[in-house]
Formats: C-alpha cells, sequence, structure tokens
C-alpha cells in the first residue's frame, strides 16, 4: 500500500483540479478544423503533422487539440454529450472586436444572448461544435453568483437575445458598458432563438 495513501490522515480533504487544461476534437476534416480554431481564438498551432495538431493562445501548452481520426461517424444533429466550449475575454471592448473580426472573416455566430451573468455569442465550427465566446456582466463573484440566487434568474434562467451589430454600434457611440450589459429579465427569448440554443437548427 503506498506510504502517502489519500485516506490516511487526510481522507476528508477536498482535492480539485489546479486548472481545466485543454479539449481534443476528433473530425472528418483536419485542416478545415484547425484553420478555424485558429482563427477564431487566434490560436497558435504549437504542433501539427497533418494528423494532430496542438493550439494554444496563452501560456498553457495546448488550449485545443484537433485529430484527425480514421473511420469516424458524423454525430446526430441533437444528441446526448458536451453541448459547447465556452472562452471568456476579458471585457467588452474585446468581445465587440473579436465579432467584428470575424464577420469580416465570414464568421457569424449562430446566436447571441445576454444570459445575466454573461453577454454571450454561440458559432459553430466546420463540424458543428459550438463554442461560447462572453464576458462577465458582473465585476466580482460574489454578483456573479448572487445572480443565481436572483428573482431575474428565477423570472427567465435561459436570457435575452441581442443584436450583435447594434452591441457593436453602440459600444463605439460610447454608451456605458453597464448599460450594454444590462439585463431585463421581462424580455425572453423567441422561439428561433431557443432553437438555436438549445442545436435544434444550425
Amino acid at each position: 500500500m503506498p506510504a502517502n495513501s489519500a485516506d490516511k490522515g487526510n481522507g476528508t480533504r477536498r482535492v480539485v483540479p489546479a486548472k481545466f487544461a485543454h479539449a481534443v476534437l476528433a473530425t472528418k476534416q483536419f485542416q478545415a478544423m484547425v484553420d478555424w480554431y485558429t482563427t477564431v481564438l487566434q490560436a497558435e498551432v504549437v504542433h501539427s503533422n497533418g494528423m494532430l495538431a496542438f493550439m494554444t493562445y496563452d501560456d498553457e501548452h495546448h488550449r485545443i487539440a484537433i485529430a484527425a481520426v480514421p473511420g469516424l461517424e458524423d454525430k446526430p444533429r441533437h444528441s446526448v454529450g458536451l453541448d459547447h466550449l465556452a472562452y471568456t475575454y476579458a471585457n467588452l471592448s474585446d468581445l465587440v472586436y473579436t465579432y467584428e473580426r470575424l464577420k469580416r472573416a465570414g464568421i457569424m455566430p449562430v446566436v447571441t444572448i445576454n444570459h445575466g451573468p454573461t453577454t454571450s455569442m454561440y458559432y459553430r465550427d466546420p463540424d458543428g461544435n459550438r463554442v461560447e465566446l462572453q464576458i462577465d456582466n458582473f465585476d466580482s463573484v460574489e454578483e456573479l453568483k448572487g445572480f443565481f440566487q436572483s428573482d431575474a434568474m428565477r423570472k427567465n434562467p435561459i436570457g435575452v437575445n441581442f443584436n450583435p451589430d447594434e452591441l457593436a454600434r453602440d459600444f463605439h457611440a460610447g454608451v456605458p458598458e453597464s448599460e450594454l450589459k444590462k439585463y431585463d429579465a421581462t424580455k425572453g427569448l423567441d422561439p428561433e432563438t431557443m432553437r438555436r440554443l438549445v442545436g435544434l437548427n444550425r
């Protein structure tokens, strides 16, 4: 038995991961996926051999890996499993800049929602996987956690859709961020937005 057994002296200690390290996506269209993630995340390819690519956008050795796996079958459009990956930007300016950069590249969000805690833009990669680009709407963890206990969350736990072009226009016009990120729980999602959010529509 190992000398440092987990149940010897500290069996009730809560041990959690230090961080979330990376995600690996298997694909039948290797280069298209690599190109998409390097464009969307402005990621650097640290290694690629034509079958496996490792990419990062920070000091982690890789945040995303793309693997070309022979014999893959397409995933059903509406099925169990991972729903999406999410990436948080430092501020609204970075999110607006990214939206406008991707729009120029022909990459558009499939749905945009102010969830309350976040202002979020959802995209689909070439394989149909969803990627959420977001900002936090509150300045502190306490405020973010508090929202989940609020009446606004109980009234509308999904969020309110918004027009990203209007958001960008108002941001450039100098509208205060507090106004642009404001959450109105009385507004709801239209049916088409909801269908896109849950993945029924591409």
